[in-house]
Parts: structure tokens; sequence; C-alpha cells
């Protein structure tokens, strides 16, 4: 493989391990959030790299994604190497802090999933616990870009921070609601959010 950065390995190595996973290529979006970058610049940035590497391309402008060239797939680990469903990395319940990709899977009940999409994330911050997330847990989320008012989803707030949170949306605002007494809602403009799935499932370890 052409020497890539490790940056630039990292964003390869996130779009093989979801290769099988998602039924549509990432987008920069999603892609952002799970390698904790800051803006699209940036990501952009080694995705060109990429590119002249052979490694990827750009998915036509309907799908708006990322995807991997013929050249990529021989870095592929082998069918029984990516299993379960995807580890992507953490998520905040406090205040919105950045994603960090985890090439791995984990293998989880069906019972506390979806037959549509799902990722695995682990949270941070204690600001669902009276919705009983704590610190530490993992959850299960659908893949998807709408939620009804109500549901817990993860929320990219303003194209570079991820948070778990309750969602309100209204034409002039969208609330994103902790489930914590001693914080209180945070307020923005419809399009400084963008729901990058919902909330369906819960794990937690007792050995830590």
């Amino acid at each position: 493989m052409q020497e890539l950065t490790r940056k630039q390995q990292d964003v390869f190595e996130f779009l093989l391990s979801n290769q099988t996973n998602f039924a549509y290529p990432p987008t920069l979006n999603e892609v952002c959030i799970a390698l904790g970058l800051n803006s699209r610049g940036s990501l952009h940035k080694h995705i060109k790299a990429l590119i002249n590497a052979g490694l990827v391309e750009a998915s036509d402008r309907k799908q708006k994604g990322i995807r991997l060239t013929e050249k990529a797939s021989q870095y592929l680990p082998p069918d029984d190497e990516a299993t379960g469903t995807p580890f992507v990395g953490y998520i905040a319940a406090g205040k919105p802090i950045e994603a960090v990709v985890q090439a791995s899977y984990m293998n989880i009940p069906d019972q506390i999933k979806t037959e549509k999409n799902c990722y695995i994330l682990q949270v941070k911050g204690d600001s669902m616990l009276e919705e009983g997330i704590f610190d530490g847990d993992w959850v299960i989320i659908e893949q998807r870009s709408y939620a009804r008012n109500g549901e817990i989803v993860v929320a990219l707030v303003d194209k570079a921070e991820a948070t778990l949170k309750f969602i309100e949306q209204y034409p002039h605002e969208t609330l994103l609601i902790p489930a914590n007494s001693n914080m209180s809602a945070m307020k923005y403009r419809p399009e400084q959010v963008e729901i990058q799935g919902v909330l369906v499932g819960q794990m937690r370890s007792y050995t830590n």
C-alpha cells in the first residue's frame, strides 16, 4: 500500500471496517464523527490522498458517500474476521465531544438491535443517567437521519461534535434535552443539528 499518514490510515480502516455493515457508503459527516475530525475540510485532504492512492472514490451526488475502489478490496479482512456489529467509538452524554474510531466488532443479541443497519457507541458522561444510561455503557444505534420528537438520538452539532440526547424538533429550533435534572436543554437552529441515528438498545458491564 502507498505510504499513508496515521490519519489517512484511520480513514481508510474506518471505510474498510464498515464496508459490509452499511447499506450505503458513509458520508463525510459520518466519517468526521467517527474519526474525531473538527471539520469536513480536513477530511477532504485525507480523502484526496486516498483517491490519489487509488483506494477510494466519491459516490455519485445522490448518494453523497465515500466508496472503496476495487484495489482497496484486497485489504478487506476475511469474512470470519469481520462479523458482528461495528463498534465505531465514543459518544458524549454531556457536552458534545468528538467520536473516535475503533476498527472492531461486537457480537450482540438480536433482541437489542433492529433489522436495519446498526452500530455501537460507548457513552462518556452522565447527562442521560436519569434515563438509566450511565458513563461506560454501550448503546446500540440504528443508523438513520430522522427521528420522532422524544426519541434519543445521536446528534451531530455544527458538523463537528456528536452527543446523545432526547430530541425535540420545531420549525424555529431544535432542542437536545438531557436526562439529568442538573443540566439544561441545548438549543440550536434546525440547520445546526443532523441526526446520525436513534437509540434502540443498551448494554452494561459490571466487571470494571
